[in-house]
């Protein structure tokens, strides 16, 4: 069955927080150490949302099984036409399209908003369904950084991986 995208909205936040809870506890895809609760996660949401950047939830049969946002690269202006993103799947879920369909709702949200080129920063090299999700649609390895943080008694590497959008760096954006 393929997963139904959409706008994410307040009634996914339990989900969305369950999802994320999973992440935080068990595995370094995200490097927090302390479980957000709904209203923070509630917070994070509104916060994305009132800077123009899209959030996105993922069901399958009428059950939040994903999300994914887009969010600030960084904070200096020259970057405002940059994201970074964030895809999370429940681990009942993955496997069965949801990553893939998130990402490309994700990056085709991005473009309509005419942003230019997309960040993801995943956990480490080991996560490599995440490497390879981002590899089939477009992104390519820009870096790792080794020992750069700290989770679980050991030390990670992170990846950086990019990707143009829309017109990417090809042309002066259209703002200017």
């Amino acid at each position: 069955m393929t997963p139904t995208i959409r706008d994410a909205t307040p009634a996914d936040i339990p989900a969305i927080t369950a999802i994320y809870a999973v992440e935080v506890t068990d595995f370094v895809n995200t490097y927090e150490y302390e479980v957000p609760d709904g209203a923070e996660m509630a917070r994070r949401m509104d916060d994305i949302r009132a800077r123009g950047y899209p959030y996105l939830a993922a069901e399958l049969d009428g059950e939040v099984v994903g999300y994914a946002y887009a969010g600030s690269f960084r904070s200096r202006a020259a970057y405002n036409r940059v994201v970074e993103n964030s895809v999370y799947v429940a681990a009942t879920a993955q496997g069965r399209g949801v990553g893939a369909a998130l990402l490309q709702a994700l990056i085709d949200a991005c473009v309509a908003r005419g942003f230019r080129q997309m960040v993801a920063v995943i956990g480490e090299p080991a996560n490599t369904a995440s490497i390879k999700l981002h590899e089939r649609f477009g992104f390519r390895h820009i870096g790792t950084f080794p020992g750069i943080a700290w989770k679980h008694g050991r030390w990670l590497d992170t990846v950086f991986m990019q990707r143009a959008l829309g017109p990417g760096s090809g042309a002066p954006p259209s703002d200017e």
